[in-house]
């Protein structure tokens, strides 16, 4: 079966590949020198001689992700922030853990397309795209489904079991907004009088979301 997994992953990062969505790369490789200091359209290049495989390694998927907030799921990312070796070449993985019941609540990606396969479990997918429609789906282990570049999309596990998926994006560091707390917890905050426009909701109700969705203090 774990071959069958890899198959299958090699396949769509392949196909990835070939529409990739970042510019194309003008060298070999470009490991990303995070330490740099100088802000550009990616990262600025290692000198090629400091480069070693460990730039272009990553175990951190293997094993399930551990899941300690109140939706109920947790991603743990392989982009070009845990990968140097991905700066330039316009993929990057994720894996998705969901206890029961849990979600991946709606968000966005806008700088990627996303592709999803099953690993365990079974979840109910979903888009909505810019005609205000939504094209859903239940899916289970084995299957694959696509999240178009942009639009808003979410997974949820309604089974009695643990779910878990890897991620594939046409992006070396796809960026993700949560809608809930892009727009409730943004720094500075977005003005009261526009959530409570927005949402036809009272600023005691843009108050008490504001509460629970703010990061927990250590």
């Amino acid at each position: 079966m774990a071959a069958k997994v890899f198959a299958y992953l090699f396949f769509f990062l392949a196909l990835f590949g070939m529409v990739a969505s970042d510019p194309d790369l003008l060298q070999d490789l470009c490991v990303a020198n995070k330490a740099a200091g100088i802000k550009v359209n990616g990262f600025p290049c290692k000198e090629e001689a400091n480069v070693t495989e460990a730039d272009f390694f990553f175990s951190g998927l293997a094993n399930p992700g551990v899941i300690n907030n109140s939706v109920g799921s947790v991603v743990t990312g392989a982009n070009v922030e845990k990968i140097p070796g991905l700066n330039t070449l316009g993929v990057s993985l994720a894996r998705i853990d969901y206890e029961p019941g849990g979600l991946n609540p709606p968000h966005t990606h806008p700088r990627a397309t996303e592709i999803i396969f099953v690993l365990d479990g079974e979840l109910d997918v979903g888009f909505i795209t810019t005609a205000n429609k939504l094209i859903s789906k239940s899916i289970k282990k084995g299957d694959i489904f696509v999240f178009p570049k942009g639009l808003l999309h979410f997974q949820k596990n309604n089974g009695g079991k643990p779910a878990s998926v890897i991620s594939g994006f046409n992006s070396q560091l796809p960026g993700t907004q949560s809608i809930a707390l892009t727009l409730f917890t943004s720094t500075p905050p977005v003005p009261d009088n526009v959530l409570t426009k927005t949402f036809q909701i009272g600023t005691k109700e843009v108050n008490k979301i504001k509460n629970r969705l703010a990061p927990k203090k250590s």
